[in-house]
């Protein structure tokens, strides 16, 4: 039993007793951490290197050279309004194309431009032959060459788009030419237009909040909390870049969980202290119980939730720790608002919470029986737990091979990233995309950059660059360039099919496996493929080959985890296996929506994409870490019963009906707030919005309600079995977390009071006997 004496304990109650004082702490902190973001945070950038790849290899040695193609570039792309008009015939087309050259070119951060106007006036051929005009004229293409990443920021990118704006907004006005801009400064400074998605999620949550309360103030209290909480945390981001370089899609990402985990966090609280409430305790000591019991659960979920999203860094990928280190950052924060700045609006609300209720759940409430556990939702649940115990064969067997059904797409799971193409109509990038891809071919819009270190060796240029022109995924390669001084040499090829398609991969790993080693052979030169669509192909071979390690080594964390928490080996074996079956099917869910296009109008994609390489690595961290919150909430109850009783049937019924109407709760919250990611414009947030819901939902539902109640049916007593040499290594047992029941409070009169046995995180208080 925990004791008054208990650190948690004692900050829930002294936050309650002196609500102001914590809420102002907080306050404080916000406006210092908002203030400092915005003075002296750094921007957030993504920069996609990664050691050890070829393409990463490529861009060292352009680099070294001082080669522009180092840097970012984008597309400035016009074609005539006129569909009957080209470029080599219409005066004002070719007219339009030298203002809007001419406009480009003076940007502040543009070092080098293609010349498409000049070459127009050399004569058609020398236009098509230049690359800058396609060959039926009606598509005009301006590149601009930007530096590296690191010497520019997002005001570069609002330079060009508001260059090109002014040409847009005159198309209404009888503007001769369509402008329309994208490329990889698009790529790594535009920000995903956030807001609805948000919004429609905690407009979901808080549906779910006031069906599970009643009350409008128990409602706002986890939502506030909530919110407060994101705008220190995704604030805060801005400045751990000086530690860390936060990649800009880092918010999204740690948004969507911050405000899932915050509202479920907050949730347990609420819920166990409006039982302690009832109970009879006062506000302070019912707040500090619910901090030293559902808010030890809390800290324990969410630091289970930080070490997996930090096991990233097996990744080896520095973009992906760092996604890592944000979203764990802001769950951190989450937990320390759980148990200090919730208490404070707990102790605020005081008897209050219940106010503002909804009549008519209220009067629904009012009529159940005043029993504990007598209410139908613990029936209904209690029903469901006898009549799968009664069928667990069937059950265990259908669920699994439901999952594995879902699972099965895993199989065809291709990694990469989703080009320009997949963005909608209404975004300029896109619209530049197709002009790019109709004018000059699918592969014009992701060059491949190659860079030969020419070991003092310059004679292996010309053969290489005939090898690579004869390839058969190859359309055109540009005259080579020699950097003499340097000893580096540059080939910039198109390939015959779009960025994103298989064939592009198989054209990208044939001139690394076949076609330079042939040519180069004992010449001591070697050649390396870089740029944008090479490097997103090396990083999804990446992630490839490491996630089985990853994977590996996150299932090994939650068994010893739960040896240690549940002293049991077959109850920590049933949970790894049960969550690599839920997040297999959400993968497989994955595949089927983007990759194989199935309902992917009903999510607003426009074409099938590749599964971006770094979700299923973030995905697994953040589900295992939320399936591991739900596991202990469960079987803590269930082991509570069974040493309470020796009773294993029992014993699951009843953990199941004690716990199954709060996870049901925080796991539509959570897979609200998920699926509100899914209505933005992004396809990379609506993949992952959509694979965590999914996850979330499974199992919750699957897992959680099915499968586990009849495995541990079918297992009986085997379920608490534990070797005797391995009980001798395990440390103590100790109550899991959130366990203890509640310290006896003093009501009003000054009688002690007990807290109400339920808990949905509530766990055994004593070892289990080893078998």
């Amino acid at each position: 039993m925990s004791s008054p004496s208990s650190p948690l304990f004692r900050i829930g109650r002294s936050a309650a007793r002196r609500p102001w004082w914590a809420i102002g702490a907080w306050l404080l902190a916000a406006v210092i951490v908002v203030a400092a973001s915005a003075t002296a945070g750094r921007e957030l950038e993504d920069t996609f290197e990664a050691p050890g790849l070829d393409s990463q290899r490529a861009a060292e040695l352009l680099t070294a050279a001082g080669a522009d193609e180092a840097g970012l570039t984008a597309r400035v792309v016009l074609t005539p309004h006129d569909a009957s008009a080209t470029f080599f015939d219409d005066p004002a087309a070719r007219q339009a194309l030298a203002r809007v050259q001419e406009k480009v070119s003076g940007l502040e951060a543009v070092i080098a431009t293609s010349d498409p106007a000049g070459a127009l006036a050399a004569g058609q051929e020398a236009a098509v032959a230049s690359g800058a005009v396609s060959p039926d004229g009606r598509v005009a293409l301006i590149t601009l060459q930007y530096p590296v990443l690191q010497e520019l920021d997002s005001g570069d990118l609002a330079e060009l788009k508001a260059a090109v704006a002014s040409y847009q907004d005159r198309a209404g006005a009888g503007a001769a030419v369509q402008v329309e801009a994208g490329g990889d400064l698009f790529f790594s400074f535009e920000e995903a237009e956030a807001g609805t998605g948000e919004m429609m999620g905690l407009l979901a949550a808080v549906v779910v909040l006031l069906v599970a309360f009643g009350s409008l103030i128990a409602m706002g209290l986890p939502i506030g909390m909530a919110l407060f909480g994101l705008v220190v945390g995704v604030s805060s981001l801005q400045l751990i870049t000086y530690l860390v370089e936060i990649p800009s899609w880092a918010p999204v990402l740690a948004t969507m969980v911050g405000l899932g985990v915050g509202i479920d966090y907050a949730l347990f609280l609420v819920t166990r202290h409006r039982e302690h409430l009832a109970a009879g305790m006062g506000v302070a000591e019912s707040a500090g119980c619910a901090v030293a019991t559902a808010g030890r659960a809390v800290v324990f979920a969410g630091g289970t939730v930080v070490v997996s999203i930090l096991g990233l860094a097996a990744a080896g990928i520095p973009f992906v720790t760092a996604g890592g280190v944000a979203v764990a950052a802001v769950v951190m924060i989450m937990v320390a608002a759980s148990v200090t700045l919730l208490p404070a609006f707990l102790g605020l609300a005081g008897h209050r919470i219940n106010g503002f209720g909804i009549p008519r759940i209220l009067r629904r409430r009012a009529r159940r029986p005043a029993a504990p556990g007598a209410g139908r939702p613990r029936q209904f649940w209690q029903r469901w737990g006898t009549h799968v115990g009664r069928h667990a064969v069937a059950y265990l067997v259908g669920g699994t091979l439901l999952l594995l059904a879902l699972a099965a797409p895993v199989l065809a799971l291709r990694l990469g990233f989703p080009d320009e193409g997949t963005l909608p109509d209404s975004r300029t990038e896109r619209r530049a995309y197709d002009l790019v891809a109709e004018g000059f071919g699918p592969g014009a819009s992701g060059p491949l950059v190659i860079a030969v270190d020419l070991a003092g060796d310059p004679s292996v240029v010309e053969p290489l660059y005939e090898a690579v022109a004869d390839d058969p995924g190859i359309a055109s390669v540009a005259p080579p360039r020699i950097d003499a001084d340097a000893g580096v040499a540059l080939l910039r090829a198109v390939a015959t099919t779009a960025p994103q398609d298989e064939e592009t991969r198989a054209t990208v790993e044939r001139l690394r496996a076949a076609v330079f080693p042939a040519v180069l052979a004992g010449s001591g030169a070697t050649a390396h493929v870089g740029g944008q669509t090479a490097g997103f192909i090396d990083l999804g071979d990446r992630v490839q080959e490491r996630l089985p390690l990853f994977i590996a080594s996150v299932v090994v964390l939650s068994f010893l985890l739960l040896v240690v928490v549940f002293r049991s080996v077959l109850v920590p074996l049933k949970a790894a296996l049960l969550n690599l079956l839920s997040i297999g099917a959400a993968y497989g869910v994955l595949v089927m929506v983007f990759q194989w296009g199935w309902g992917r109008s009903l999510i607003g994609l426009e074409a099938p994409v590749p599964i971006v390489s770094f979700i299923p690595m973030f995905m697994f961290a953040i589900v295992f870490g939320l399936s591991m919150d739900y596991e202990v909430f469960l079987l803590s109850r269930v082991r509570e019963h069974y040493l309470a009783t020796g009773d294993n049937d029992a014993s699951v019924v009843r953990g199941l009906a004690g716990t199954a109407r709060v996870i049901t709760s925080a796991a539509l919250i959570m897979v609200s707030v998920f699926l509100g990611f899914v209505l933005g414009e992004d396809p990379s947030a609506k993949m992952l919005g959509l694979g965590l819901a999914t996850a979330v939902a499974v199992d919750a539902s699957i897992v959680r309600m099915v499968l586990v109640p009849a495995t541990m049916k079918l297992l009986g007593r085997a379920n608490w079995w534990l070797p005797s040499w391995l009980g001798r290594l395990l440390p103590a047992a100790a109550p899991a977390p959130g366990t203890a029941a509640a310290p006896t409070a003093t009501a009003a009169a000054g009688t002690p009071v007990t807290a109400p046995a339920h808990d949905p995180a509530a766990a055994p208080q004593a070892p289990a006997r080893s078998r």
